[in-house]
C-alpha cells in the first residue's frame, strides 16, 4: 500500500511540476493526434503478433497496448517513447513461463500476468530507490550479441506458422533441421501468404517507411482468406478475438510461482529497460531535453504493475514504434494516450474483423521486425576497435543460440564482468621519459625521443589501486628496478589513480619500506585529493613527509639532482 501511495505521490508531483501535461502546448495537438493514430495502426497488428509469440492469446497484446500506455504517459520522462509489447520481451515471456505451463493455457496466462506484476515491482523499486545504474553492468557488447541471437531465435520460432507445420526444437539449429525434415508437409498456401506478406513489408520498409504496411497485409490477407475460403484448405487463422475492455483482476500468486519466475522477471526488467532507455535517450538528445533513468524505471514499473491487473503482458519501450512515433511528429505523451484510446475503441467495436487473420501474417510481421535487430556491423566495429569486446559479443551470441535466452545473457554478462575484473587486476602501467621540446612526460615505449633521468625511475599507474591489482603492480615495479641496478630513486605518478583501498596502502607501504632499507627512495606525485585523504588517515603525511606531496613530476625531480641521458 505504501508503494502504491508513493507512485500516486510521484504521479501528481510530475503532473503539477515539470510534466508535459502541466505545460501542454495546444499547438502540438495536431501532431500528437497524427502520431497517436499512426502508432495505433502499427501497434494493433504488432501487439497481436507479439502476444502470439509470447504464447498468449492475441487479445492479451491488445490489452497490453491500452492501460500501460496511459500509465507510462503520466509517469515517464520521455515525450516520444512508444510503450507496448515488444518481440524481445515476448520471447522472454514464452521462454520463462513455458517451463511452468503449456503456452496458451489458462495457467500459462495466469503466470504471464504474475510475471507482469513482478517485472513492474522490480522496475518500480529500482526507480524509487534510484538503482538505475545497475543496468550499466550489462555492456553494449553483451546487449548487442544477445539481441542478435534473440532476433534469430524469435524469427525461426515463427517457422511453424510460416510453413503451416509444427516445428519444435530446443535451439535454432534443431528447429532448422526439423523444418527441413518436414518440408514435404508444408502447407504451400500458408507459406505463400507468409512470403507475400514478408515481401510487402520489406518493400514498404525500404521505400515508404512511414506507410502502415503491417495494417495493409493484415487487411489484405484477411480479405483473401475470407473470400477464397482458405481456412478449408488448411490455412491457420486467429479466429475469435474477445471484444470489450480489459476487466480488473488480481494476478494469482504463491511463493513457489514467484520463486520460479524470479530469474526471468529480473531478465525482462533489465533487458526491457535497456531497450527502452536506449531509444528514449536517442530521441531526447535530438529534441534537446533530459530523460531521467530512474523516472523511466518508475514509469515502466508502474505501467507493468497496473497493466497486470488488466490482463496485460509485460511491456517496455520499442525501437521501431518509438521511431515511427517520433517521425510522425509526436511532441508529448498525449500521442501515447491517443494510441491507447484508439486501441480501446478497437477492443470495443472491431475485434470481429480479425477472425480470418492468418497466423502466417502475424509471423511475417514478427520476422521482418526482429531480423532488422541482427547487427553484423556492430560486431565488425567492436573487433576493429577492441577484440576482447568483439569476443564478448560473439560468446553472448553463441551462448544464447545454443543454450537459452536467460542463460545466454547471464553467460555474456559473466564473461563481460570477468573481463572487467581481469583488466582491473592487470592495469596499464608505463615508464615515463621527458620530451624536452614539448616539456611533457610520456611513455618511453611510445615515444622514442623521451629521455630518462639517471638513477631515477618514473613509473605511472593508470588505474585505481585495490587488493586485487597490488600484486601485479608490485611485480612490475620489482621487474623495472631489477633491470636497472643503478636506480636509487622511484617516482610514482599517481595522476591516473582515482581511488585506493586500505589493503593497497598497506602493501604499497611494505614495498616502499623494503626498498628504502635497500637504498631506493620512493616519491609520489600527482596524488588526487580523495586518495591523499586516505593516505593521511594511514599516517603517510608523517611517515613520508616531503615525499608524497609533489604536485608535479617536475617538483619531485627538483627535490634531488639528476641528469638526462637518451634512452
Amino acid at each position: 500500500m505504501k508503494l502504491l501511495l508513493k507512485v500516486w505521490e510521484l504521479m501528481f508531483k510530475n503532473l503539477y511540476q515539470n510534466h508535459w501535461l502541466a505545460n501542454y502546448n495546444k499547438d502540438f495537438l495536431k501532431s500528437d493526434f497524427s502520431a497517436g493514430l499512426i502508432v495505433a495502426i502499427m501497434l494493433i497488428p504488432q501487439s497481436m503478433a507479439y502476444s502470439m509469440l509470447a504464447g498468449l492469446p492475441p487479445v492479451i497484446g491488445l490489452y497490453a497496448s491500452t492501460i500501460p500506455l496511459l500509465i507510462y504517459a503520466l509517469l515517464g520522462s520521455s515525450r516520444q517513447l512508444a510503450v507496448g509489447p515488444v518481440a524481445m520481451v515476448s520471447l522472454l515471456v514464452l521462454s520463462g513461463v513455458s517451463t511452468l505451463a503449456e503456452p496458451g493455457s489458462d495457467e500459462f496466462i495466469a503466470y504471464a500476468l504474475l510475471l507482469s506484476l513482478m517485472v513492474g515491482v522490480i522496475q518500480l523499486s529500482m526507480g524509487l530507490f534510484r538503482l538505475g545504474f545497475i543496468v550499466n553492468f550489462l555492456s553494449h557488447a553483451v546487449i548487442s550479441g544477445f539481441t542478435s541471437a534473440a532476433a534469430l531465435i524469435i524469427g525461426f520460432s515463427q517457422l511453424k506458422h510460416l510453413l503451416g507445420v509444427s516445428v519444435e526444437g530446443e535451439n535454432v539449429f534443431v528447429m532448422l533441421f526439423n523444418s527441413l525434415r518436414r518440408i514435404g508437409e508444408v502447407n504451400w498456401i500458408t507459406f505463400a501468404i507468409g512470403i507475400a506478406s514478408i515481401l510487402v513489408l520489406l518493400f514498404f520498409k525500404k521505400k515508404m517507411p512511414k506507410f502502415p504496411a503491417p495494417l495493409l497485409v493484415v487487411v489484405g490477407s484477411t480479405l483473401v482468406v475470407y473470400f477464397f475460403n482458405l481456412e478449408a484448405h488448411g490455412v491457420s487463422i486467429i479466429r475469435e478475438v474477445p471484444g470489450g475492455l480489459p476487466a480488473f483482476s488480481i494476478p494469482g500468486f504463491s511463493m513457489e510461482s514467484i520463486s520460479a519466475l524470479l530469474p526471468i522477471a529480473l531478465t525482462i526488467s533489465f533487458v526491457g529497460f535497456m531497450e527502452s532507455i536506449a531509444v528514449a535517450k536517442t530521441i531526447a538528445s535530438k529534441e534537446k531535453y533530459k530523460v531521467d533513468s530512474n523516472q523511466e524505471l518508475t514509469g515502466l514499473g508502474a505501467a507493468n504493475i497496473v497493466g497486470s491487473f488488466f490482463s496485460a503482458s509485460p511491456v517496455t519501450g520499442g525501437f521501431s514504434r518509438t521511431a515511427v512515433n517520433y517521425q510522425a511528429g509526436a511532441k508529448s505523451g498525449l500521442a501515447s494516450i491517443i494510441t491507447a484510446l484508439l486501441i480501446l475503441l478497437t477492443l470495443l467495436f472491431f475485434t470481429d474483423l480479425f477472425y480470418y487473420l492468418p497466423n502466417a501474417v502475424l509471423a511475417a510481421i514478427i520476422m521482418v521486425a526482429v531480423f532488422g535487430l541482427i547487427d553484423v556491423e556492430e560486431a565488425k566495429h567492436l573487433f576493429q576497435i577492441k577484440k576482447s569486446d568483439g569476443w564478448v559479443l560473439v560468446i553472448t551470441f553463441l551462448a544464447t543460440l545454443l543454450t537459452s535466452i536467460e542463460a545466454g545473457i547471464l553467460i555474456g554478462a559473466g564473461v563481460s564482468l570477468l573481463l572487467f575484473i581481469w583488466r582491473s587486476a592487470y592495469p596499464h602501467t608505463a615508464e615515463l621519459g621527458y620530451i624536452e621540446e614539448e616539456g611533457v612526460f610520456k611513455n618511453i615505449d611510445r615515444y622514442s625521443n623521451a629521455k630518462l633521468f639517471e638513477h631515477t625511475l618514473i613509473f605511472r599507474i593508470d588505474a585505481s589501486l585495490y587488493f586485487a591489482n597490488l600484486a601485479f603492480l608490485e611485480e612490475r615495479i620489482r621487474k623495472e628496478i631489477s633491470e636497472k641496478p643503478d636506480i636509487n630513486r622511484v617516482i610514482l605518478d599517481f595522476s591516473g589513480v582515482n581511488a585506493i583501498d586500505a589493503v593497497a596502502i598497506d602493501e604499497l607501504e611494505k614495498l616502499m619500506n623494503e626498498y628504502e632499507e635497500a637504498g631506493v627512495e620512493f616519491n609520489i606525485a600527482h596524488v588526487k585529493g580523495p586518495v591523499m585523504d586516505y593516505l593521511k588517515k594511514a599516517g603517510w603525511d608523517k611517515k613520508y613527509q616531503g615525499k608524497i606531496e609533489f604536485l608535479t613530476l617536475q617538483q619531485a625531480l627538483a627535490s634531488s639532482k639528476g641528469s638526462f641521458h637518451v634512452s
